[in-house]
């Protein structure tokens, strides 16, 4: 099935609000995630829990998506997170109730990362000094969506990848110590 983001989802900004040394609420910005899009930093509740952030609250299986800047990425919220509401430097990529059960969060922030995805996302970007992403441009990005286990399969793969990046990336350090240590041995 192909669909655009605009047909499947419902599309919000995050909003701007000030933030305080406590509060009951966390304010996502975009510092808070590395490049992959993977949180980076223990999160700390710093936004009063009034009308205005009770609304925006995310949701288990919200997509975030990083619209300004170079550093564009998705990335979905989970309940075992505080609660949190996004900032202005991100969409709210919401999957509607009838597609709930045919789209994976997970999938569609892979299928919104993916090279291609990112390559037509960037060429329709607007702006000199701060790029940005329109939430237009977000609605007409077309998602090609699998059935359910073939989604699920995607995923494992990527995630299997990944790992495998990471085991490489480990690997290359401490061959990189070993190696220093063997010309600092040779010295002495």
């Amino acid at each position: 099935m192909k669909k655009t983001l605009g047909e499947i989802s419902t599309i919000q900004t995050g909003i701007f609000a000030k933030t305080a040394s406590e509060g009951e609420i966390v304010y996502l910005q975009a510092k808070d995630f590395d490049e992959l899009g993977q949180l980076n930093s223990v999160l700390h509740p710093n936004l009063k829990g009034d009308n205005l952030t009770q609304k925006h609250l995310l949701g288990h299986g919200d997509i975030l998506f990083a619209a300004k800047g170079s550093k564009n990425f998705a990335t979905w919220y989970e309940s075992k997170n505080p609660p949190a509401v996004a900032s202005t430097s991100f969409f709210v990529i919401r999957i509607q109730e009838q597609f709930k059960g045919e789209i994976m969060p997970e999938f569609l922030v892979w299928f919104i990362n993916h090279p291609k995805s990112q390559q037509f996302l960037k060429g329709q970007a607007i702006g000199t000094a701060i790029v940005s992403i329109s939430k237009a441009v977000l609605e007409e990005l077309e998602i090609l969506i699998p059935d359910l286990q073939t989604q699920s399969a995607i995923l494992k793969i990527t995630q299997l990848r990944n790992n495998e990046k990471s085991l490489k990336q480990q690997i290359e350090i401490l061959r990189e110590k070993q190696i220093q240590q063997q010309i600092i041995n040779a010295i002495k």
